[in-house]
């Protein structure tokens, strides 16, 4: 796959189908979550809807291979806004071709023209690959830990 060209961009509607696989295969390896169509696509059409959440896709050879979200947050350590960063992922014949770094530059970029002061991101514990490739990106583990609790299902 030598001289790819890649471009990365907003997601569209139209690219929901594209996005469900990507989210299937992510959470194919998380630990904390089972994959549900209906759900996904739910969630990506709010996404897609939000104007303080960005849907970001990297294309290559005319196909989906990879995306990235974010979410603004207030953040009241930060005085301002931070940015929660999601659904990375990449697909497996297109991983090591750096689209995951374009994709975390171009969040990254976003969230700069939104004067957003930090970004955090969850990842499965044992998705090494993953923590190895946010490391080499300069991101690094904080003393705090995910809780949660469910309203609905």
């Amino acid at each position: 796959m030598a001289d790819i060209r890649v471009k990365i961009r907003t997601a569209e509607p139209a690219d929901i189908d594209s996005l469900v696989f990507l989210l299937a295969t992510l959470f194919a390896i998380e630990e904390d979550f089972v994959f549900d169509e209906q759900r996904q696509r739910r969630g990506l059409a709010l996404m897609l809807e939000n104007e303080r959440g960005r849907v970001l896709i990297a294309e290559a050879e005319g196909q989906v291979v990879g995306m990235c979200t974010g979410q603004l947050l207030v953040s009241t350590a930060e005085g301002g806004l931070s940015l929660l960063v999601e659904d990375v992922v990449v697909d497996e014949q297109w991983r090591g071709c750096g689209i995951g770094r374009l994709l975390m530059a171009a969040i990254s970029d976003w969230a700069r023209t939104k004067k957003v002061s930090r970004l955090q991101l969850l990842a499965d514990r044992n998705n090494i690959p993953a923590l190895d490739f946010y490391r080499s990106l300069g991101w690094h583990t904080t003393e705090l830990i995910c809780l949660r609790i469910y309203l609905q299902r």
